[in-house]
């Protein structure tokens, strides 16, 4: 009998065992943070060199997008004018007012909503409309209400800002496991125990969500609001420059912006991994 058997090996997914199966995915989970980080930055890098070699071959005209080495060269220039620095500090501090502003109304929006039936129902419906609303479409009000100053974009961007928070918070709050709030009342936790103990931190990974798109949101609606209605700012620059026909300028703007959104949002995973470090998902990615 034994002589069969040998005779008939089993087939390679028998013979693997988990032991073999972990030894071959060891070099995947043994690539460290600094590998990841180096890979996520290959495609961006291979891309920028692409674009510089097909400009410097002629395959792209300077007109329709000039090299990168182009645009650095004028992002240089403009430093030496003093306007860059000034129009990114502009709406850099545009956005964070926004951001505050709206963050803080859609968090306490959504809080109130998240807990109680009765302020969903004053509030909530309400909310999705008026966020149903383009941003072009509310933009000739805010104009004629807040004229062009500063005070119409803060409200843009605040007015984006809120939804992306409030949605998330709610949802949220609504999702945290009724078990683990049966849990806290039998212990005798008070109502404002269980809330900060139990309900904002398993609400904590969707609301840190709601932050991040929200930080897209902003930079959308402060573009949005400054390429209409302003004098400062990136958004003013890449308009002046499309009045110019200066393709590097407005290059440089888009540039501006990508690299803006790479920073908010590594300063929201910071935020994440230092908040969530006693989640088990988030953790894992902080090691």
């Amino acid at each position: 009998m034994s002589e069969a058997v040998n005779r008939f090996p089993l087939p390679a997914a028998a013979e693997s065992s988990p032991g073999r199966r972990s030894r071959r995915l060891r070099p995947l989970q043994e690539l460290g943070n600094r590998s990841l980080f180096l890979l996520s930055w290959a495609a961006p890098v291979l891309l920028v060199l692409l674009w510089e070699a097909f400009a410097r071959a002629g395959v792209l005209s300077p007109q329709v997008l000039p090299a990168p080495s182009k645009v650095l060269q004028t992002a240089w220039n403009l430093i030496g004018q003093g306007r860059l620095l000034s129009d990114l500090g502009a709406s850099l501090l545009r956005a964070a007012a926004g951001f505050v502003i709206g963050g803080s109304l859609g968090f306490v929006l959504g809080t109130l909503v998240g807990f109680s039936r009765l302020a969903e129902a004053l509030f909530d419906r309400s909310v999705q409309m008026v966020r149903a609303v383009p941003f072009l479409a509310a933009l000739p009000l805010v104009i004629v209400w807040f004229g062009v100053g500063e005070g119409g974009k803060v409200f843009l961007v605040s007015l984006g800002v809120l939804f992306p928070i409030y949605i998330n918070t709610v949802l949220g709050i609504r999702q945290v496991d009724p078990k683990l709030l049966e849990l806290g009342r039998v212990t005798g936790l008070s109502n404002w125990t269980l809330i900060r103990r139990i309900v904002l931190p398993g609400a904590l990974p969707s609301i840190l969500a709601g932050v991040r798109y929200a930080l897209a949101v902003a930079w959308l609606a402060l573009v949005i609001a400054e390429t209409i209605a302003a004098n400062t700012g990136i958004g003013s620059l890449a308009m002046d420059a499309r009045e110019f026909l200066q393709t590097d300028v407005i290059v440089l703007t888009i540039v501006i912006y990508a690299g803006i959104g790479v920073v908010s949002d590594a300063i929201a995973r910071l935020l994440e991994r230092r908040l969530l470090a006693w989640h088990p998902n988030y953790a894992a990615k902080g090691k």
